[in-house]
């Protein structure tokens, strides 16, 4: 499966992912993004400068938006973390994960 030829769509009224699924996708994962009670997934991503981690989290920003669907983003110096979630179906779905390799793309 090839996340990146993949588009968020909307997921309303769809059940969220449960965690054989969500093994699954995590294995077509470049990073080792950690699970959170089956809900989130997150990532660290360390740059070198502060500069840089602002520069991803602007390129990010324009990811999001082009597959409207936005992840929680923390700036700590020079390290972006990155969690995601669908709140419309209260846990993880596919979109977390195209979201998640997009992201990849972009370090």
């Amino acid at each position: 499966m090839n996340l990146l030829n993949k588009k968020s769509i909307e997921r309303k009224g769809v059940r969220p992912l449960v965690s054989v699924e969500i093994k699954k996708y995590l294995k077509y994962l470049e990073f080792p993004w950690e699970v959170i009670d089956n809900k989130k997934i997150t990532h660290t991503f360390k740059l070198s400068t502060f500069r840089e981690a602002i520069k991803i989290v602007n390129k990010v920003a324009s990811l999001a938006e082009a597959e409207n669907h936005h992840p929680n983003i923390h700036i700590l110096y020079n390290k972006v973390k990155i969690v995601l979630s669908t709140h419309s179906v209260g846990g993880l779905s596919e979109n977390d994960f195209i979201v998640a390799a997009k992201i990849e793309q972009l370090i």
